[in-house]
């Protein structure tokens, strides 16, 4: 079985947080090799393929890979155990239109699909605790990251200044071109617009300073936020980037394992 090429984040000893490349499974095509994401349009085998070959390398069975089927919106939800007790359908249905993941159970896989949209991870060493984010232009307006941030004070009790925070492979301010109702649209959001955007011959919005600068509103340190600096859209042979390969193309997975601190990190 290919290995999927990961990349990974050092957020923590006792986690295993990473985002996908297209390396190592059987997809083809715009959808190759690897991509795990079934509601983007490619072959369900070479799906259910990738996603046992990504499960076997972080040593976790299929049944604790969970990830949702997103809308662009600003719906979070908590996994919790009793989550895994609900039949499949109930599971699916509880997954459908979140954008974003939080949970405390170790062992199990949480996480987002992009492919330029900002994929956000969120770590509480205090209290266990993770968020996985997705942050298109539209969930950046909303402002998802800063309800991120709040929903784990809520639900955990988290500490922002103590959160650590990774903004994964995502379009860059260069290649992230948008038109005048889209400027207007986080103008109108209160963006500072001087800090997010350039004029060329038209509007580039910085979709990571976006998401950090929100992130930093909701009380996270500076220090504490990790920008990866991949641009989707200049290393599409790595990662997937819907402006280039278009929307019947993979998606990149990005995701986080709280490990059992008994159990040694396979990815390590």
């Amino acid at each position: 079985m290919n290995s999927p090429l990961l990349t990974y984040y050092d957020l923590a000893p006792d986690a295993t947080a990473f985002s996908s490349t297209r390396h190592g499974g059987r997809s083809c095509g715009s959808y190759g090799e690897f991509n795990i994401n079934r509601y983007c349009g490619d072959d369900a085998s070479a799906v259910a393929y990738n996603r046992t070959a990504l499960c076997s390398l972080l040593g976790i069975d299929d049944s604790r890979l969970v990830m949702p089927h997103q809308t662009h919106g600003t719906v979070i939800r908590r996994i919790t155990d009793g989550f895994f007790a609900l039949p499949p359908a109930g599971r699916r249905s509880f997954l459908e239109g979140v954008d974003a993941l939080m949970t405390d159970v170790p062992e199990i896989c949480i996480g987002v699909s992009t492919a330029d949209c900002i994929p956000i991870i969120i770590y509480d060493s205090r209290n266990r605790a993770s968020c996985v984010v997705h942050a298109g232009w539209r969930g950046t307006v909303r402002k998802i990251a800063v309800s991120a941030v709040r929903a784990m004070t809520e639900s955990y009790g988290s500490c922002p200044d103590e959160l650590k925070c990774c903004i994964g492979p995502g379009i860059s301010k260069d290649n992230f071109e948008v038109g005048d109702e889209v400027y207007e649209e986080f103008a109108g959001a209160g963006f500072d617009m001087s800090r997010i955007s350039d004029r060329h011959d038209k509007w580039h919005i910085d979709l990571w300073k976006c998401n950090s600068l929100q992130l930093e509103s909701a009380g996270v340190v500076s220090a504490n936020i990790h920008v990866s600096g991949i641009c989707t859209y200049s290393n599409c042979d790595d990662y997937f980037s819907a402006r280039r390969l278009g929307i019947a193309s993979g998606r990149i997975f990005t995701g986080i394992i709280l490990r059992n601190a008994l159990i040694k990190n396979p990815c390590l």
